[in-house]
């Protein structure tokens, strides 16, 4: 079994520096260009325009509104950056005797963007994940070695291709789970349809890491894999989806491989200018599987409601799903979802573009 709790303790501190190093910054240069902010009519103009360039609005020495911060966050190619703080937990269930158990979560994605040229960006995602499972990693033999964590943002646990063993929950094993890149390269300016609304899109690459602390809390393998993105952008509704390809290519040769599409979907409308309802489920397609065991297909519904925390907007929301299909034999029902979100416009960084 592979140990690596010096690895995953080191990653978390310098990611953990790294971007409330990000937020500081921000938050500093934010409080300076408001302490010198004029009231003009250029200031007040831009107030009024919800879809105001932010660089713009920043270059004159105004101050973006809440109601201007909270629709940047909720356009995932906004030129805006995030440390998105994500709980999940996972109702198991194994079908064959019955028995239940709870995986938790938490993730963590640092997201901003980078411009590569006046018509391009370069949306960057970085996931790491703190897992807790429902198994004791010290109890599982070489059979059942292939137990593994599902990669993506959803799901459960990944069983090893073919039946799982009868009596898989007990204990628990909790660390530092698998590392995930995505990069997704987009247009930095959106289509206009002829209703008003805007549609976005995205295409890139995913990356996965081995860098679990045991081997139920990862694949323990090298992943990589396409990503594509779609977003409409309405008045009230914003409606789109991002799907997500891994197939592994390197790693350790005595796990199964790894060939799997994690789709997010994602419905939310506007009840005002910082609040909304909706949700963004993780469709999972483990083609590893057989058909009895491949899917999971999880609604939702949930909240979400903007705040202002001194110079930084934060965004709070909570989703409840249950899976319609899920697995045979170990599968996610019912899952809850909890989040923050600071946030500060990109423009406030001259690097990024």
């Amino acid at each position: 079994m592979r140990k690596r709790g010096s690895i995953h303790r080191y990653l978390i501190s310098a990611l953990t520096v790294a971007t409330v190093g990000l937020s500081v910054a921000a938050s500093a240069k934010a409080q300076e260009a408001e302490a010198t902010a004029p009231t003009t009519a250029e200031c007040m103009a831009f107030k009024q325009d919800a879809d105001a360039d932010l660089g713009k609005v920043l270059k004159a020495g105004c101050k973006p509104t809440l109601a201007q911060m909270s629709a940047l966050m909720d356009n995932p190619l906004g030129n805006v950056a995030m440390w998105i703080h994500q709980y999940d937990y996972y109702n198991l269930t194994n079908e064959l005797n019955g028995k239940s158990g709870d995986k938790h979560n938490y993730m963590g994605i640092v997201q901003f963007p980078k411009g590569l040229n006046e018509n391009w960006n370069l949306i960057n995602r970085f996931v790491y994940n703190v897992p807790s499972m429902p198994l004791d990693q010290d109890k599982f033999d070489d059979r059942f070695a292939n137990f593994s964590s599902t990669p993506g943002g959803g799901g459960g646990i990944s069983p090893p291709a073919g039946a799982a063993p009868i009596d898989i929950f007990g204990g628990r094993t909790t660390g530092f789970g698998d590392l995930y890149y995505v990069g997704l390269v987009a247009p930095k300016r959106p289509i206009k349809l002829e209703s008003g609304a805007n549609f976005l899109w995205a295409a890139g690459l995913d990356l996965g890491f081995p860098t679990a602390s045991e081997d139920i809390l990862g694949t323990g393998k090298w992943l990589a894999g396409p990503t594509a993105l779609g977003v409409y952008m309405g008045p009230k509704w914003k409606l789109g989806a991002l799907v997500q390809h891994y197939w592994d290519f390197a790693g350790d040769d005595d796990r199964d491989d790894v060939n799997l599409t994690n789709l997010q979907l994602f419905y939310y409308y506007s009840l005002n200018e910082t609040m909304s309802i909706g949700a963004g489920p993780n469709i999972i397609a483990n083609w590893e599987q057989d058909s009895d065991n491949a899917f999971t297909v999880p609604v939702g519904i949930g909240i979400n409601k903007t705040f202002q925390f001194g110079k930084v907007p934060v965004r709070f929301g909570v989703e409840i799903y249950y899976s319609v299909i899920r697995p045979d034999t170990v599968g996610t029902e019912w899952g809850f979802r909890f989040y923050m979100i600071p946030a500060v416009p990109s423009a406030l960084f001259d690097w990024m573009g």
